[in-house]
């Protein structure tokens, strides 16, 4: 089986890959705008190309019997770009496998399509109600998912929580840098809220899940998530503790952190979106209870687990990417006006 991944270059597609062939699937390929830079370079089929160029899809896809859409603009991008790789490129995706007869198209969704939601858990059968660019996005793209269901596509769409691992940094660089510096750390909110997050492996897991049961059964959409989570405060406190400095999360009151970012953003000197200052005191967790009992998903690792064997592989590899910046999951992002206020802390 030739399993074609999109986005390939990326922090889940390189857990992916590995993922795959440690379990004896040797022929994947993929596409990415970013070039892939990993070990493994020689054990896959790499086009550096865009998904919103129909001609770089059809080439790259061309021998692959099985498709796994991971690409997405990232909520930093702008809604342009968002607009045009999300839905523009996952179109050209799904087409492209339909024109040459691939069955199955595992497209990895978000729960951003929930919106802010007024209760929880959240179930796959709540509406969908996308904010902002790319929760917009992410909703468009799963309408493109029922689409092409009734053109006669397979498409599994799974619904990851925020996930952590090897290879992740983007906005937990900047607090495993804090951590490991032997600093306290600023909490928006009191902390005593549930957010729900997922180790990267057990994303991985429901993957595979999809790529070897049987298309009734996973045809479908699934939340995937961590089942053992606490208090925000509590899963982000152990990371400190691991770091063992003695230092605490600092909680300050959400409404007066949330108007300060929103003047910093305007400024451009936020270093969040407004998607996780907005949310980040809030509930946010979602059953796993359909994907559990359809695709046998067993998540191995806690919130607590995922963020310290992340913080973990931080502290391992920190000296690769110092100085390094951007918009993407694979370097840290920038500080901006957090780099003023590390002194207090």
């Amino acid at each position: 089986m030739r399993i074609y991944i999109t986005g390939i270059s990326g922090f889940l597609s390189i857990n992916l890959v590995r993922y795959l062939t440690s379990r004896g699937y040797k022929d994947i390929s993929g596409i990415d705008l970013v070039d892939f830079t990993y070990p493994e370079r020689d054990q896959i089929t790499f086009c550096q190309g865009d998904i919103r160029d129909k001609e770089a899809v059809r080439e790259s896809m061309r021998g692959a019997d099985l498709v796994i859409h991971t690409a997405a603009a990232l909520p930093l991008y702008t809604p342009e770009e968002i607009f045009s790789t999300d839905i523009d490129g996952t179109r050209n995706i799904f087409e492209q496998a339909l024109e040459y007869g691939i069955k199955r198209v595992i497209h990895i969704s978000s729960t951003a399509v929930y919106g802010v939601p007024d209760h929880h858990p959240l179930y796959e059968t709540d509406p969908r109600s996308g904010v902002g660019p790319y929760g917009i996005a992410k909703v468009k793209a799963e309408e493109l998912s029922d689409e092409y269901r009734q053109k006669g596509l397979c498409i599994p769409v799974l619904r990851p929580k925020s996930f952590v691992g090897p290879e992740r940094l983007g906005v937990f660089a900047i607090f495993y840098e804090w951590a490991s510096e032997g600093r306290n750390f600023p909490m928006i909110g009191m902390g005593n809220n549930r957010y729900q997050l997922l180790d990267v492996e057990d994303l991985c897991q429901a993957i595979l899940s999809c790529i070897t049961l049987d298309e009734t059964a996973v045809n479908d959409t699934f939340n995937i998530g961590a089942a053992e989570f606490t208090t925000m405060k509590q899963d982000y406190q152990a990371v400190l503790d691991e770091a063992g400095y003695g230092k605490k999360i600092v909680p300050f009151p959400a409404g007066p952190v949330i108007l300060i970012l929103k003047v910093l953003e305007a400024l451009k000197l936020s270093p969040l979106y407004p998607w996780i200052y907005e949310t980040a005191s809030k509930d946010s967790f979602v059953s796993i209870e359909k994907a559990q009992k359809v695709l046998g998903y067993q998540p191995r690792y806690s919130n607590q687990q995922a963020m310290l064997r992340n913080y973990r592989w931080y502290l391992e590899n920190k000296h690769n990417f110092s100085g390094e910046s951007g918009l993407t999951h694979r370097v840290p992002w920038k500080q901006r006006a957090l780099k003023l206020v590390k002194v207090f802390f």
